[in-house]
């Protein structure tokens, strides 16, 4: 049975059947990220973007200080915290739960410290030290799936069975989480859509993804804001793909997913409250 409740630091969510998808805004502080990089770099940017997305209904905000965007380059760790934490101090109090984007388990410490209520790692907490950094805490896990790194994920993706293979990789985090003892109330996944996938490798996992998470027990974030799947589809460049970007993101909530990370939070929280009121009406 999927996990009902995610303990996310601060607030506690309901994921039950019945429950709203939450939205969860992506706020990059980064000049390089592939949609927005350059845009909101500036804490007083920052901030009023933080503030717009709070006015728009979001329920959760990711603040990112790394581009992971296909051949993207590792950021040093000085620089990445340069860059976030005075965003995280800025928005503790925001009254809305803060997912800091990072693989590093020197960022997650100190953003924990600084009142992080989620990390959210692409890497899936595979660090060395990740996991013993955040179980102390009681912050929430996104744990994804990525073959390869950013910088080379993207060239050749190869499966016999994504669906598969992205459940063993997911099945055997979730363990490692709950072998130092992580409760799986604070956990959830993320299929990892466009690192290192083709579009016939993101749509099967879009297709199944009431699969994995009824096979692993636990809600599933979809990320699949403005990516490369939704330009191959519609032919339109990364400024032009709201449309396309809010029929994944409905379908992925029609075939199970409980949280969507998006840019556009305004379109998406009515995309998703007409969906529920179709989805509800009886």
């Amino acid at each position: 049975m999927t996990t009902q409740m995610l303990q996310c630091g601060r607030y506690h969510f309901s994921l039950g059947d019945n429950a709203k998808p939450l939205v969860m805004g992506i706020l990059n502080v980064t000049p390089d990220s592939f949609s927005d990089g350059g845009h909101f770099q500036s804490l007083d940017l920052a901030l009023s973007r933080a503030e717009q997305m709070i006015a728009e209904g979001v329920d959760i905000i990711d603040i990112g200080g790394e581009s992971t965007r296909p051949g993207s380059q590792p950021l040093p760790l000085e620089e990445e915290l340069r860059r976030v934490m005075p965003v995280i101090y800025a928005l503790r109090d925001c009254g809305k739960p803060l997912s800091i984007d990072t693989y590093k388990p020197e960022v997650m410490r100190e953003a924990i410290a600084a009142g992080a209520d989620m990390i959210n790692d692409i890497n899936g907490f595979r660090a060395n030290t990740a996991l013993s950094v955040v179980k102390e805490s009681d912050c929430a896990l996104c744990i994804m799936h990525m073959q390869e790194d950013p910088l080379t994920m993207q060239m050749q993706p190869k499966y016999e069975s994504v669906t598969d293979e992205v459940i063993s990789f997911l099945h055997e985090r979730i363990n490692a989480a709950e072998s130092e003892g992580i409760a799986r109330e604070r956990l959830c996944i993320d299929p990892g859509f466009g690192f290192g996938k083709s579009l016939e490798h993101n749509l099967a996992l879009l297709k199944d993804t009431q699969r994995i998470a009824d096979e692993l027990g636990l809600p599933v974030l979809a990320g699949l804001s403005r990516k490369s799947m939704i330009g191959v589809i519609t032919g339109r460049p990364v400024e032009q793909r709201l449309a396309g970007t809010l029929a994944a993101n409905l379908a992925a909530i029609a075939h199970g997913a409980k949280i969507l990370r998006v840019h556009d939070v305004a379109a998406t929280v009515d995309a998703v409250k007409v969906w529920r009121a179709i989805h509800d009406f009886n």
